[in-house]
C-alpha cells in the first residue's frame, strides 16, 4: 500500500486520539506498574530504570510479533493463550514472594550496580502478560488507516510512540517510588512498606488471572 496524498505514512487525525488511548493504558494500574514500584521502592532508581528497559524490551517484542502475525496466532489459540495467562500469573507471584522475602533488606540499591536481573525479570513479567498482546492484536489496528503506508509501517510507527510513552511513565513511576522508599528512615517502617508492595504484586497477580479469564 502506498502512501496517501498527504504524504503522511499515518492518519495525522488518529495521532492525539492514539496518544490518549495509550496514556490511559500505561497510567491504569497493572502488573508492570506495581512490580516497577516495589523494586524501585526496595532497590532504588538504578534497578528501577534496569527493569524498565527489560519492560520496554518486552513491549517492543510484541510489537514486531503484532506486525508479523504471532501475537495474533498466540490470542486466537486457545491453549497458547492459557499458557501465557498462568505463566504470567505465576510469575507475578514468585516476584511477589521474592519482594515479601527480600523486605528486610533496608538499604536501597544493595544488589550492586552490575546486577541485570530486574532487567530480565521486567522483561520476563511483560512477555508473560497476555494484555500486552491484546493491545497490539486488537487496539492498535483501530488506528492504521488502509489509504496510508503499509501495515507494518504504520504499526512501527504507533508502536514506537507507544513505546516512548510506557518509558516515560514508568520512569516517573521509578522514580517517585525510589524517592518514597528512601524517605522511609525507620527500618520496621521500611520493612512494612515493601511487604505492603509485595502484596499489592500479588494482588496484581490475582487482578491478571481474573481479568484475562
Amino acid at each position: 500500500m502506498i502512501a496517501h496524498s498527504d504524504g503522511l505514512p499515518i492518519e495525522p487525525a488518529a495521532i492525539l486520539p492514539f496518544l490518549a488511548a495509550v496514556t490511559l493504558i500505561e497510567l491504569t494500574p497493572g502488573p508492570n506498574m506495581g512490580y516497577l514500584a516495589a523494586l524501585s521502592a526496595s532497590e532504588g532508581r538504578a534497578a528501577g530504570f534496569k527493569a524498565v528497559l527489560g519492560v520496554t524490551a518486552g513491549l517492543g517484542l510484541y510489537m514486531l510479533a503484532a506486525v508479523v502475525g504471532v501475537a495474533e496466532f498466540v490470542l486466537a489459540a486457545p491453549i497458547a493463550f492459557a499458557a501465557l495467562r498462568w505463566a504470567g500469573v505465576l510469575f507475578l507471584f514468585y516476584l511477589a514472594w521474592e519482594a515479601w522475602r527480600g523486605a528486610r533488606e533496608t538499604s536501597p540499591g544493595h544488589t550492586g550496580g552490575f546486577d541485570h536481573r530486574p532487567f530480565w525479570r521486567g522483561l520476563a513479567a511483560n512477555l508473560l502478560n497476555p494484555k500486552a498482546a491484546v493491545f497490539y492484536v486488537t487496539l492498535l489496528p483501530s488506528f492504521i488507516a488502509p489509504d496510508h503506508a503499509a501495515f507494518w509501517l504504520q504499526a512501527l510507527i504507533l508502536g514506537g510512540v507507544h513505546l516512548l510513552v510506557s518509558f516515560a511513565i514508568h520512569s516517573a513511576i521509578v522514580v517517585g517510588a525510589a524517592r518514597a522508599g528512601a524517605l522511609i528512615e525507620s527500618p520496621e517502617v521500611s520493612i512494612r512498606f515493601r511487604r505492603a508492595m509485595a502484596v499489592a504484586i500479588g494482588l496484581m497477580a490475582a487482578w491478571l488471572a481474573w481479568q484475562t479469564r
